[in-house]
């Protein structure tokens, strides 16, 4: 908790496509509810991310980050919603996204999109931001935002929280499957900022051994 008792805020970073940001997301969720901090959650895009690579990416990968593949639709909805319907969406419309992607098996498609508005409450028409870059300058700001508080070289999701010293603490991940729920949820947050906020830290990695678990 902030010193004036207020919650403590903590900025992700996430796109709706990437199976592991969902994974640190919902075990976020569950960090809400034993510490006492905010989660704000913010865009950024693995098509952005990886668009002055994509000759070093797999052909199957490659399509999907190309301007107009998969990877683009859902963020630009979210970023479109933000922009007309006001920030406070974000969490409800990722969590109704990432549900219908990767829980449910749908996949990006109109209808899993169309499916997530609906449950919000948002307008059915906010589906036609997907094929569209009306918004594409506010998407590559707050990417941006969030990628150059950790370095080109990782990904999403990205987390930001204020450190012990006032300036931030930003670190990619973590990568974790299953999500961790109640004690284990709040475990590893307090080592990840523990470590995460030790001078010089700089990374700490495993093979990964299997893929994501969705409840």
């Amino acid at each position: 908790m902030s010193e004036n008792g207020s919650k403590t805020p903590v900025d992700f970073w996430f796109d709706p496509l990437c199976p592991w940001a969902w994974m640190t997301s919902r075990w976020m969720l569950e960090v809400e509810k034993v510490r006492d901090v905010e989660v704000r959650w913010h865009v950024m895009s693995l098509g952005v991310l990886n668009e002055d690579k994509l000759d070093e990416l797999p052909e199957a990968y490659r399509e999907n980050m190309l301007p107009g593949g998969k990877s683009w639709g859902p963020v630009r909805v979210v970023i479109a919603a933000q922009q007309l319907h006001g920030e406070e969406i974000t969490g409800a419309l990722y969590t109704a996204l990432g549900t219908r992607i990767h829980n449910r098996g749908q996949g990006v498609s109109d209808e899993s999109i169309a499916g997530a508005l609906e449950e919000v409450g948002l307008p059915a028409d906010l589906i036609e931001y997907a094929r569209k870059d009306t918004y594409d300058a506010e998407l590559r700001a707050s990417h941006k935002e969030g990628i150059d508080k950790v370095g080109q070289d990782v990904g999403t999701p990205v987390i930001a929280v204020p450190g012990a010293d006032g300036e931030q603490v930003a670190f990619f991940g973590p990568v974790v499957t299953p999500a961790p729920k109640g004690e284990a949820a709040a475990r590893l947050w307090d080592g990840t900022l523990l470590v995460a906020s030790t001078p010089g830290f700089y990374e700490i990695k495993r093979t990964r051994t299997q893929g994501p678990i969705f409840d």
